[in-house]
């Protein structure tokens, strides 16, 4: 199925599939390219309205009774990290980061393989091999990083083994963690808190106002510690709103919920692709 609007990208639909947070409950997602001169701008007006960025398409949930995945981002200025928080922190002070441009290495693909074999056994990407890996990684139309943490060697030597990476898109009002992974080994000490933490720091560094989480997903336990952080906003009935209390949200599943596809389309706002004239 296809639905286009003039001078725009145009917008598909995916077919349903079972849903990774929910039980029981079919995922569909509404997706477009994302190529050419226009790749930025259309990357970052979209992740304000609740888009996601995966290689060269941008894509967020349009399923057919349901409503339930809310995209989140952390209000920069009005962060403050909570007791727990401070301590992941103090817990992984001895981790290094190195950002560079989105290049794959196999030292990053081995622990991208103990991290699903540990937390995803059984996810969409249980199978993904080192080239599609590279695939995730390299293919960006847009400005991009891979943030590499690293830990001080164990044994004495001069390597430092790499403990968690993310890939981040730079967007013009903030970074967006499109994806990250790390040592399953060192969950106990709350690593993935400690690389959120740090995009923070790096936003803060940079002026950017926003750190863009992905999908909270109330009522699914994968998605729940987003709600830990405070100052976050999540995007529902087409617009940012600040989370409140978490309990108050439920998972809406119900047909009439769900606005149609063309509808869906029709609201999205697009930047202006017109050529400028002189």
């Amino acid at each position: 199925m296809r639905h286009t609007l003039p001078l725009a990208p145009q917008f598909y639909v995916t077919a349903p599939q079972p849903c990774p947070y929910l039980p029981r409950r079919m995922e569909r997602k509404l997706f477009t390219a994302l190529q050419g001169d226009t790749a930025e701008t259309l990357n970052d007006s979209l992740s304000k309205q609740g888009f996601r960025r995966s290689q060269n398409v941008l894509y967020r949930p349009a399923c057919a009774d349901c409503t339930a995945c809310l995209s989140a981002r952390i209000r920069v200025a009005d962060f403050q990290p909570t007791r727990s928080q401070r301590k992941a922190q103090n817990r992984n002070a001895d981790l290094k980061r190195q950002a560079s441009s989105p290049w794959a290495t196999e030292e990053q693909y081995t622990l991208f393989r103990r991290y699903l074999d540990s937390r995803h056994a059984d996810g969409g990407m249980a199978d993904m091999d080192i080239f599609e890996f590279a695939a995730m990684i390299e293919e960006t139309p847009v400005r991009s990083r891979v943030v590499e943490y690293t830990a001080d060697p164990s044994d004495g030597g001069r390597h430092r083994p790499l403990v968690a990476v993310c890939l981040t898109d730079i967007l013009d009002d903030g970074l967006s963690m499109v994806y990250s992974f790390y040592e399953p080994e060192r969950t106990k000490r709350s690593v993935g808190t400690h690389v959120i933490l740090d995009h923070i720091e790096i936003a803060r560094e940079a002026g950017l106002p926003y750190v863009y989480l992905g999908y909270w997903v109330p009522g699914s336990p994968k998605m729940g510690y987003k709600a830990n952080f405070s100052a976050l906003e999540i995007y529902k009935n087409d617009r940012w709103q600040d989370i409140g209390t978490p309990e108050d949200h439920h998972a809406e599943t119900h047909p009439l919920s769900v606005a149609p596809i063309a509808e869906q389309v029709a609201r999205i706002h697009l930047p202006d692709s017109r050529p400028t004239r002189d």
